[in-house]
């Protein structure tokens, strides 16, 4: 893969006293799987190291390079940033993000998939307006060619092997919560075109469901590509994209995958099999905590539903 000449030349990384320096990063595979969970009862707002002292870390901090910068929406700015060679991550991960003369660190899930890394040499992150110090520089201080460094962290990730028995994920998002769970659908997409081209030798993909609610459609980051990965995949790709404050018309070309109003109780039953649905949810803790009832009412085992809260 291709890395800028300042990122292929920095033979060395940074290390930072790590808390969780001991304790080993799970892999998510079916029952068997370990996740964390966060209790954030607490209406003081917690920095990003705080609230994931208790998750899992890498020990290294590499040095990075802004490359691109877009705008999601009218509220997210994508960044592509080129990494180190011997950076690496599993999707739905989230890296410490550290900014020359900022002092809070930021915390952001990668919204690319780790196939991506492995073509590229890039990772690409979608960040929210906030007036938290990492978020607004983003917004009003990165340029293309910032420096940052990153550390990658996190228990809630997809990483299936070959010899993994086949499972069907299900996949809720609300708001900028749908990051990591993008990452994962891509992730997923990747491995779908591997066993696709070795004739279905590589691995054992089941489906992919991906439940998606935001405030309006100019909200909803990454629909086209999703979609296209839907209609690329028909057979085992599905997505219900849900709006629950737009005043205007949906688009057109939306209309075939857009609901009006919140994800639905009969929706989520019609993709949970107990004995093979894993459920990744990720988005406000509210909606995280409602969902995971619902999932445990229709039978689907605690451990098979991993989350992650961001706010």
């Amino acid at each position: 893969m291709s890395v800028p000449c300042f990122l292929s030349s920095a033979a060395r990384s940074f290390s930072l006293p790590c808390p969780t320096a001991g304790l080993l990063c799970c892999r998510l595979r079916g029952s068997s799987s370990v996740t964390s969970r966060r209790n954030m009862t607490s209406k003081r707002q917690m920095d990003h190291l705080e609230r994931t002292a208790s998750n899992s870390r890498q020990s290294a901090l590499y040095p990075a390079q802004v490359c691109g910068i877009m705008n999601e929406s009218d509220t997210v700015k994508r960044l592509r940033i080129a990494v180190h060679p011997d950076f690496s991550f599993k999707a739905g991960q989230w890296v410490d993000f550290f900014i020359p003369g900022v002092e809070k660190v930021g915390g952001f899930s990668m919204c690319s998939s780790p196939g991506l890394l492995q073509r590229e040499g890039v990772v690409e992150l979608a960040v929210k307006y906030a007036k938290h110090p990492p978020a607004h520089w983003v917004h009003t201080a990165c340029t293309v060619g910032s420096r940052v460094a990153m550390r990658v962290g996190g228990d809630f990730f997809f990483d299936p092997l070959p010899s993994d028995p086949t499972m069907d994920l299900l996949l809720v998002a609300g708001g900028v919560g749908i990051n990591p769970l993008y990452s994962i659908l891509l992730h997923a997409t990747d491995l779908l075109h591997r066993s696709q081209a070795s004739g279905g030798r590589d691995y054992n993909i089941g489906s992919a469901h991906l439940c998606y609610s935001a405030k309006n459609t100019q909200e909803l980051l990454f629909k086209s590509p999703i979609i296209e990965a839907c209609q690329e995949f028909p057979d085992k790709l599905s997505c219900d994209l849900h709006i629950t404050q737009q005043s205007t018309d949906v688009e057109p070309h939306l209309q075939p995958f857009v609901s009006c109003g919140r994800i639905t109780e009969e929706e989520l039953r019609a993709h949970v099999d107990p004995q093979r649905t894993l459920c990744f949810l990720c988005g406000p803790p509210p909606m995280i905590e409602a969902i995971s009832k619902t999932l445990m009412d229709m039978g689907l085992a605690k451990d098979r539903i991993l989350f992650e809260k961001w706010w």
